[in-house]
């Protein structure tokens, strides 16, 4: 069985590089249109899958020739797809993003698609894969209650990374019912504040509002060019990040997850699986796309300076 799995999105990414991400009303003209295959949950399988996990998906697709392209993509990838399915009369997912030129930064939207049909009852019918799993690794680009199910079918380590970040209030209390069930919580700034309810203006505010958090053992807040700040146990401890020269950051988060899950289900201890997982996301950063930027355990390992 896996040592992995993955519940979560399966999407086709468009892509635009962007002279600067528009305001509201404003039309820019980009460069030319990319198209990846992408969607967090299937960025996070490839991405521990390119480290030498074995990795299974559980995941739907549209009846389209998008959707046959994206499985494949995966299988090739060598990510186990016998869960991912194609859902008849709905369209494969797919995220409209923009890339500053000058800085790597990304705004998306997405338009979910065939995502939104991955139901409880696929996770049940996927059959031992969440129980005898070292590591379940979920996202919230697929129905709350898919999560929440997976969650409590897993059999080993949960790590949730709780994107996009749910703002309204009945999506954060349902969202902190599911922490009960998490083991690893790794958010981002934006995603901290939005399940809190709390601004977080510096590292400080961060680290408290990371600790206030109750169900998860460990929250490991990605900070991007800061690094990563690991809260366990009532302690604090900032991992640095990798210095790189950013070309696009979409994907980097879900390298960083990805490497996470990947190093958890060896057995790392969680600082040294967050380092490897800070230099996983670094190394995403230096190409363009998501699933193209995903780097492989041989090119972790020369930035780490170390085997993984």
């Amino acid at each position: 069985m896996p040592m992995i799995a993955v519940v979560g999105s399966i999407n086709l990414d468009l892509v635009v590089p962007v002279p600067h991400h528009p305001l509201p009303g404003e039309t820019v003209l980009g460069g030319e249109l990319a198209e990846h295959p992408g969607g967090k949950g299937a960025n996070q399988a490839v991405a521990a899958a390119r480290l030498g996990a074995q990795v299974a998906m559980v995941g739907r697709v549209g009846a389209d020739a998008d959707g046959v392209r994206l499985r494949a993509a995966l299988e090739r990838e060598g990510v186990n797809v016998r869960w991912v399915l194609a859902e008849q009369g709905a369209r494969t997912g797919r995220a409209l993003i923009a890339v500053d030129r000058e800085t790597g930064e990304n705004t998306i939207v997405v338009s979910p698609g065939a995502n939104t049909a991955l139901a409880p009852e696929h996770c049940a019918a996927s059959g031992t894969v969440l129980r005898d799993a070292s590591v379940t690794l979920l996202q919230q680009e697929v129905p709350a209650a898919t999560v929440e199910t997976a969650a409590r079918l897993a059999g080993g380590t949960v790590l949730l990374n709780p994107a996009p970040a749910r703002e309204d209030q009945a999506a954060r209390a349902d969202l902190r019912d599911l922490l009960d069930m998490v083991d690893v919580l790794v958010p981002n700034r934006t995603e901290l504040a939005a399940l809190t309810g709390r601004q977080l203006p510096d590292l400080h505010a961060v680290a408290e509002a990371a600790l206030s958090l109750r169900g998860p053992s460990a929250v490991v807040v990605t900070l991007g060019e800061d690094g990563a700040l690991l809260c366990e146990e009532g302690a604090v401890l900032l991992v640095p990040a990798f210095d790189v020269l950013p070309v696009d950051t979409t994907a980097a988060g879900d390298a960083f997850c990805g490497a996470l899950a990947c190093a958890l289900a060896e057995s790392r201890p969680l600082h040294e699986a967050v380092r490897h997982a800070n230099a996983a996301a670094a190394l995403a950063t230096t190409l363009p796309g998501a699933q193209p930027s995903l780097p492989t355990r041989d090119e972790v390992e020369k930035l780490l300076g170390h085997s993984f």
